[in-house]
């Protein structure tokens, strides 16, 4: 039998944990009789699920008749490949050749004899929703990781367009917070402002543990105690899932393979993404047990209006969380261990120190020896590691 999970970034697992309640809000505002929402932008950290969730509603939407998907590709000419794909598109092309609509100007078709060829993409797009709309058609445009780019620029002041001119298409994109951010405070974009954001928590830890319990057919303890390792994060329920499998379900003997995995293709490129604050800030949150604000703060060194700004943009990123008593978390696997590992590696690397065991405060010393120009504070001597 073939294994049943995937170690692919991007592509739908065969056993995915389904997010039920966010995927139902953006179904059923799309397919409501009164648009009053047009576009869902979904966040997340790597591997939390982004793709799968909008493939997944990409995908039910095909099922209904009155509905064309058309996937695109944010580092491509945006608007040009809309048009393309349209014009490809069966039901579309019927939809442009019934209603006389002349694309020969891109290359699509014949010239219409007494018809003048549009001769601009936004304007040809546009007819064919008019046409669409009088047809009874709903469009949904999906964009998998959006950057801010002159494309994907172009493109957003667009979609503005078809919106105010009452045109029924729909935009579903995926993207990391920080691409989201950059791209909504770009000059005209601020409308990007105003659309929902579905940015993905940890799956439920019970929903975790019935799939692996029904998968591997064991028994409640120790799908719970599976359950546990991945914190509820999608890939490393994938991972866990995947070396287990391959392991004849004896899930203990791959756990150092899975922290492996998750460290490789996971842990280090977020870590390799943070700026310079954000990593002091998530290392301090990270020693401090229990996650008090304030205990924080000190542990830092740092006023209040300085500590937020970095905290809201962790939590942002997807890194961190608030619980219910206003404590800091982190998220799926971001623990203590795993930023000690990740700082050693790098001190590793340059030669620094050997493979002693070490933590935070002791690093914090040692570097203080190593930069002893740099002794004002710990998080100069931190930035000018990083």
């Amino acid at each position: 039998m073939q294994n049943p999970f995937t170690l692919t970034f991007g592509k739908s697992p065969l056993e995915p944990v389904e997010r039920p309640v966010q995927t139902k809000e953006i179904i059923d505002t799309f397919t409501a009789e009164q648009i009053n929402q047009q576009m869902f932008i979904i966040t997340g950290v790597r591997g939390s699920g982004k793709t799968v969730m909008m493939t997944e509603i990409s995908q039910k939407l095909r099922e209904n008749d009155q509905w064309i998907v058309i996937e695109l590709n944010p580092a491509t000419d945006l608007l040009k490949g809309l048009l393309s794909k349209l014009n490809s598109n069966k039901v579309c092309a019927g939809i442009i050749k019934s209603a006389k609509i002349d694309l020969s100007f891109f290359g699509f078709g014949v010239a219409i004899e007494g018809m003048s060829p549009i001769t601009d993409e936004e304007t040809a797009i546009i007819a064919i929703l008019e046409k669409m709309k009088k047809n009874g058609k709903r469009l949904l445009i999906t964009i998998d990781e959006v950057t801010n780019n002159e494309f994907m620029q172009v493109f957003a002041g667009s979609f503005q367009i078809f919106v105010r001119q009452d045109l029924p298409v729909f935009l579903l994109a995926t993207g990391l917070y920080e691409n989201i951010d950059e791209l909504q405070n770009e000059k005209n974009l601020t409308f990007l402002y105003r659309a929902p954001k579905i940015q993905l928590k940890p799956l439920n830890n019970r929903a975790i543990m019935n799939k692996y319990k029904t998968i591997f057919k064991i028994e409640s303890e120790q799908a719970a105690k599976m359950a546990e390792l991945t914190k509820g994060y999608p890939f490393a329920f994938q991972v866990l899932g995947y070396l287990t499998w391959n392991h004849e379900g004896d899930y203990e003997a791959v756990i150092d393979e899975y922290e492996q995995y998750l460290s490789e293709f996971v842990y280090d490129k977020i870590w390799s993404e943070l700026s310079q604050k954000d990593r002091i800030v998530a290392r301090g949150i990270a020693e401090v047990d229990g996650g008090k604000i304030k205990d924080i703060r000190e542990r830092l060194g740092m006023e209040t209006n300085e500590f937020n700004p970095y905290r809201k943009r962790l939590i942002k990123k997807g890194i961190l969380y608030m619980n219910n008593y206003d404590d800091i978390e982190f998220k799926y696997n971001y623990t203590i261990d795993k930023l000690n590992t990740l700082f050693k590696n790098i001190l590793l690397e340059k030669n620094y120190i050997n493979q002693e065991p070490i933590n935070f405060i002791t690093t914090i010393s040692f570097i203080s020896k190593l930069y002893p120009r740099r002794k004002k504070s710990f998080k100069s001597n931190i930035i000018y590691l990083f």
